[in-house]
């Protein structure tokens, strides 16, 4: 039987690329860098110190790309998280611009990757924003506006209703924005590309070698159950799923379940499902988001929970909330249904951090990893070498920690996001 760190029973899990375990570590370990999580920016964050010539240890709890990084939608969106008119009000327009033109550098870095690694990812162009209701497509035709005008992007355009439903094959949405710029890829696929990149560059990864504690001292010390990696530095590239092992990360990092379902193959009605092959997701709160496979099925994720532990029968979880979208596909089966925990923060903005003199993080990209995680890791290779210009101005974000402590962060979590989801349906 599958345990929960293996890689789930996804339609990501069935059409992976062959890659064979790794060792667990068994024993002392010595290194310059020694790396926590086999995710994007674990990975990357190995990959790139490797290609430096450092010697790097990489510690997975699971498999490669068992967390987040194996199970997401798959999606590539422009931008951090928040929109660039919220980072302007918040951060100023230059620091703005900075975030804007790093979202961009980590794009064409994602890009870079797969195609200098040879990468087989299913990486295809477009991503669509649909307004869920009529007050949203204002400012959405205003923000494609603004980022043409503003910040020099060419690549995003507004959507009527009427164009929305040429490329969408559903009625609730009122108009929105389509990205050019964005895309969507085989997330499991892209993690195991680049786990493969970096042992080829040199690290040594170790997989079911789950860090249990941190001990700091003239040097950092990793110990997991079955040995330890003495280090220079520490990498917490954990995110959501390292809750639990440092408490300055956990407080402002929180672990959210997200799902997805992938219904059967729909041959030629795939067309009228996307017509133009882009992903999308729409403007709710708790987002839905979609798109299609290359063997025609709709990958629909939808629904959260804000609990430890995932829901059993996550495609029935799922199934409604693809309903309500897509009624027309109320006789097509769901032959996938999985579900993982991500991290998410207080504002949606990455935690980027020196947590002490030889400990840094990088997490909480709150849904937006796929394109910001490898560039994080990258980021996190330069600081250790004392490269700091954009980590430092990822350092200054404002990302406060969730309100509670240990005790009552999770009841207002809840609280909190339900009210958003409440609002989501008025």
């Amino acid at each position: 039987m599958a345990s929960e760190i293996d890689h789930p029973q996804s339609w990501y899990a069935a059409t992976a690329n062959r890659s064979s375990p790794l060792p667990p570590l068994q024993g002392g370990a010595r290194a310059d860098v020694c790396v926590i999580g086999g995710g994007y920016t674990g990975l990357s964050a190995a990959l790139h110190m490797a290609e430096a010539g450092l010697d790097v240890v990489l510690l997975e709890a699971g498999r490669v790309g068992s967390g987040a990084s194996g199970r997401n939608g798959g999606q590539i969106h422009s931008g951090q998280r928040r929109d660039q008119d919220w980072l302007e009000a918040r951060v100023g327009l230059d620091d703005a611009k900075a975030l804007w033109r790093l979202a961009e550098d980590a794009k064409a870095l994602l890009h870079d990757l797969i195609k200098r690694h040879a990468i087989d990812c299913d990486l295809r162009p477009g991503l669509i924003e649909a307004d869920h209701k009529p007050g949203y497509v204002a400012h959405s035709h205003a923000y494609a506006r603004n980022l043409r005008d503003v910040y020099d992007y060419p690549h995003a355009a507004p959507l009527t209703r009427e164009e929305l439903r040429e490329m969408v094959g559903s009625d609730v949405y009122h108009g929105g924005m389509i990205d050019h710029g964005g895309g969507h890829l085989h997330p499991l696929n892209f993690a195991l590309g680049l786990a493969e990149a970096a042992r080829r560059a040199g690290a040594r990864l170790f997989e079911q070698s789950r860090a249990l504690r941190i001990e700091e001292g003239a040097k950092v010390r990793v110990v997991t159950a079955a040995g330890s990696v003495e280090a220079d530095w520490v990498l917490e590239c954990g995110d959501g799923l390292q809750d639990g092992l440092d408490r300055r990360v956990d407080t402002h990092v929180m672990p959210i379940c997200n799902y997805i379902a992938a219904t059967a193959p729909l041959g030629e009605r795939a067309k009228e499902i996307i017509a133009n092959d882009a992903a999308v997701a729409d403007t709710r709160f708790v987002v839905n988001y979609y798109r299609l496979s290359r063997d025609g099925r709709l990958l629909f994720g939808g629904g959260e929970s804000y609990r430890r532990g995932l829901r059993p029968n996550p495609g029935e979880f799922v199934r409604p909330y693809m309903l309500k979208i897509f009624p027309q596909l109320a006789d097509v089966p769901i032959d996938y249904g999985w579900g993982g925990v991500l991290g998410i923060t207080m504002t949606r903005l990455p935690f980027v951090r020196k947590l002490s003199p030889r400990v840094l993080t990088a997490a909480g990209y709150s849904g937006q990893g796929v394109m910001l995680a490898p560039y994080f890791g990258k980021l996190l290779a330069h600081a250790v070498k004392g490269q700091l210009g954009e980590f430092d101005l990822l350092a200054r974000l404002p990302v406060p920690a969730f309100p509670g402590g240990p005790l009552m962060r999770w009841p207002l979590l809840v609280a909190g996001m339900s009210y958003f989801a409440l609002r989501d349906r008025l």
